[in-house]
């Protein structure tokens, strides 16, 4: 069972690297994609920054609840 498994897994991933992304290529061409690329990694950032953020406040308030 596990065996079948592994192998429909390497048969799907395989396939799905073998097609070409036709909206990556043009994007690409085109220039935009560093535009997706910055606003993916600026929304990631934002996101990091909010939850350490969020994890300082737990932690004091964590902290005062103990004394």
């Amino acid at each position: 069972m596990k065996k079948n498994l592994t192998l429909m897994s390497i048969v799907i991933t395989s396939n799905a690297f073998a097609q070409e992304v036709e909206m990556a290529d043009t994007m690409r061409s085109e220039g935009k994609i560093y535009v997706v690329v910055a606003v993916a990694f600026i929304s990631l950032a934002i996101l990091s920054f909010y939850m350490i953020r969020i994890e300082r406040k737990v932690t004091k308030l964590e902290k005062e609840m103990k004394k």
